[in-house]
């Protein structure tokens, strides 16, 4: 890592995630787009006096201004880019979970511009409401920025396939248990996830490639979703 001490000015990004620091401070990890992932330390933004404090929350771009070298990098300033309303009660969880696999599936300090506007696209239809189609659709991009993306080329839409570790889509004539439909995969590509049964298959599938690519590393929001739908059993 290099050592070169660095000023950056107004870069715009996310906050990922973010934990007290000291009696007054925050570590933060934010998801820009010309900059990669990167952890930064804001000092004094906690308590009722802190003038940022409304400034660093999730789910809206902030101007990242930073100073430092490697990974000690000091927050100096932040603004918001303009004004952004609050997520529906229903998408927050939803977008907790969308930054959670970019904290464990991205590189710090590794600059990934087409998966920051995929990530606000998805921000964006989650404001609309409605958060299953956007996050399969992240998901299917995130697969495909990171190497990992499912071959969804020649699929035959009468077909059924299953999902196989360091195999991919393997093909089956029955609708198995498990089982996902040709046309689904078809939809999918073309990220037209209306019908039920597509945003079903999408799932399932999504879920066993994502599972492969995390290693065996729990989603805490996964989590906390199922404990959630079990008390509502």
């Amino acid at each position: 890592m290099s050592r070169e001490h660095r000023r950056v000015q107004l870069a715009p990004g996310y906050i990922l995630h973010h934990r007290p620091y000291r009696d007054t401070s925050r570590i933060l990890e934010v998801l820009t787009r010309d900059h990669g992932r990167i952890t930064l330390f804001a000092r004094g933004v906690r308590g009722p006096k802190a003038k940022l404090a409304s400034v660093l929350q999730p789910f809206q771009m902030v101007l990242f201004s930073w100073s430092g070298r490697g990974d000690a990098a000091q927050l100096t300033g932040a603004e918001t880019s303009g004004a952004s309303e609050p997520l529906p009660a229903a998408c927050l969880m939803p977008a907790f979970y969308l930054n959670e696999l970019l904290l464990k599936l991205t590189t710090r300090h590794d600059p990934l511009p087409v998966l920051f506007d995929d990530y606000q696209l998805a921000l964006q239809r989650l404001h609309a409401g409605a958060p299953e189609a956007p996050l399969r659709i992240f998901e299917k991009r995130l697969l495909e920025t990171l190497g990992y993306g499912l071959d969804l080329t020649r699929i035959e839409p009468n077909a059924y396939y299953h999902f196989r570790a360091e195999q991919g889509l393997c093909v089956t004539e029955t609708d198995t248990a498990g089982a996902v439909a040709g046309h689904s995969l078809i939809y999918l590509a073309a990220e037209e996830l209306a019908e039920p049964r597509v945003l079903d298959d999408a799932r399932r599938l999504l879920k066993a490639a994502l599972t492969e690519c995390l290693e065996g590393r729990e989603l805490r929001t996964r989590t906390v979703a199922r404990s959630i739908a079990e008390k509502r059993k």
